[in-house]
């Protein structure tokens, strides 16, 4: 799958990697892997959410690839990623021990950053063996364990019943999204991200939201309607930080400062004043910081 849709230049269009590999999870699904950076560097995993791909974290990606190996893959079905039979928690925990095992060498440890499905990813694979012997240290961006819904605020309307039941109808939607028009970038806009986010942010995300199969979009919300990865939490003992956007309608604030408060091994809540959904593209300097500051503070003495 090319990547004709994305932004072309800027710090937004996805840079080429040094090399590209395919894990091959559980059930045979078979995963685009991207290495950036260079082998025997402090490794960082990258898991990107619901509707993105890769390209979400180019500004991550081409930062921390100066000091760090950096590794980016598409969740299944996004991205190149083929669409697998499963659409799961237990899917999306498969996939990332298979890319851990892939991309990283033997003895090789990561910090493992996660955004909105991505960070569902690493809540569900917490309890993995695999997962503990590879990860260091983890952040969960702008995501939630569980009443993705029912706390929603994409609609201007009372908590309740009623928001729930449309909040669903309108993320579960069979339609496609069509092309990237003025309106189109106004709901994105609206829906996942600040009032503030420039022009070239809503236009990185739309493209790539964008550029999501309707089909695949569909079956994954249906999965993260039902989620609930709560008791998954006690599990994921790695040093653990934790960022949301203060006008995040998906995942609201509500979500990180529980997250916070649920985790054992909790290292830091930042709040993101006036940021939406979309933190790594709102605000990348605070997200690529929080994931360099998790190497420095929990890797140095497997790299140093």
């Amino acid at each position: 799958m090319s990547r004709v849709g994305y932004v072309t230049s800027g710090r937004y269009a996805p840079p080429a990697a040094r090399r590209e590999i395919v894990a091959v999870s559980a059930d045979g699904a078979r995963l685009h892997v991207e290495v950036h950076g260079e082998e025997g560097a402090p490794a960082v995993v990258l898991a990107h959410g619901w509707t993105c791909s890769t390209a979400f974290w180019a500004a991550q990606v081409r930062e921390l690839a100066k000091t760090h190996k950096v590794v980016a893959y598409d969740q299944r079905g996004h991205g190149r990623s083929p669409a697998g039979a499963a659409h799961s928690t237990t899917a999306l925990a498969d996939d990332l021990v298979a890319v851990l095992g892939a991309a990283l060498a033997p003895g090789e440890r990561a910090v493992v950053a996660g955004h909105s499905m991505g960070g569902m990813t690493i809540m569900a694979a917490a309890g993995r063996p695999e997962f503990a012997e590879r990860v260091a240290a983890a952040l969960l961006c702008s995501t939630g364990s569980s009443r993705l819904v029912e706390e929603a605020r994409v609609l201007p309307l009372r908590a309740g019943r009623a928001r729930t039941r449309i909040t669903g109808v309108v993320l579960g939607s069979r339609a496609p999204l069509g092309p990237v028009t003025p309106v189109a970038r106004k709901v994105l806009k609206y829906a996942t991200m600040g009032p503030g986010s420039a022009p070239d942010r809503v236009e990185a995300c739309a493209r790539i939201v964008h550029a999501c199969p309707t089909k695949v979009r569909h079956a994954w919300s249906e999965v993260l309607a039902g989620l609930d990865l709560d008791a998954n939490l006690a599990a994921l003992t790695v040093p653990t930080a934790v960022i949301g956007g203060t006008v995040d309608r998906l995942t609201p604030i509500t979500h990180a400062r529980g997250l916070a408060a649920a985790l054992p091994n909790c290292v830091g809540l930042t709040e993101l004043a006036g940021m939406g959904h979309m933190t790594p593209i709102e605000a990348p300097e605070a997200v690529t910081h929080a994931i360099s500051d998790l190497v420095d503070a929990h890797m140095k003495e497997k790299t140093g």
